[in-house]
């Protein structure tokens, strides 16, 4: 009832303090938020080790491909968990993570269209490396100054 108050009140979500905000963000207790973050994030990171092991078998670039996005999509889809899935998209498609969130689902696909049905090992592995850094530069977004001190990391040992 609350919530509804301040929607039609007018009253933004910025103005909320962080707790406040958490947990409006779902039906689901904190503490079960919370677990299902921790599961999903470790079983994404889980999927992607594994992905990467599977690589060096004969034909295992396919489940390497399979695992090593899967497990990238569950560790995105867990922070689902603290915040919500709507909030988490809107988030994802601001104007600061919109590049990065398009190529990241780009790869996401490319990488399984390239082990899957392209058959092209070499594509599929440089997908799965943009994956890697999509979801690096878009991480780096939710923490202040984190993309600018990249670029100056970067451009310093360039020059």
């Amino acid at each position: 009832m609350e919530k509804l108050r301040r929607v039609l009140s007018g009253q933004d979500d910025e103005e909320q303090g962080l707790t406040a905000q958490v947990l409006d963000a779902s039906t689901l207790s904190f503490n079960t938020r919370l677990k299902w973050f921790a599961i999903c994030f470790v079983s994404g990171i889980f999927f992607s080790i594994l992905g990467t092991g599977l690589l060096w078998l004969p034909g295992g670039i396919k489940l390497f491909a399979v695992f090593y996005t899967f497990g990238n999509i569950a560790a995105l889809a867990s922070t689902c968990f603290l915040m919500g899935p709507l909030k988490q998209l809107k988030k994802m498609f601001e104007t600061t993570r919109l590049l990065a969130t398009v190529i990241m689902l780009l790869c996401f696909v490319l990488t399984l269209c390239a082990a899957l049905w392209w058959h092209k090992k070499g594509l599929a592995v440089l997908f799965c490396i943009l994956q890697f850094l999509s979801m690096t530069w878009y991480s780096l977004s939710y923490i202040p100054y984190a993309r600018d001190a990249v670029i100056k990391c970067c451009s310093s040992l360039l020059s």
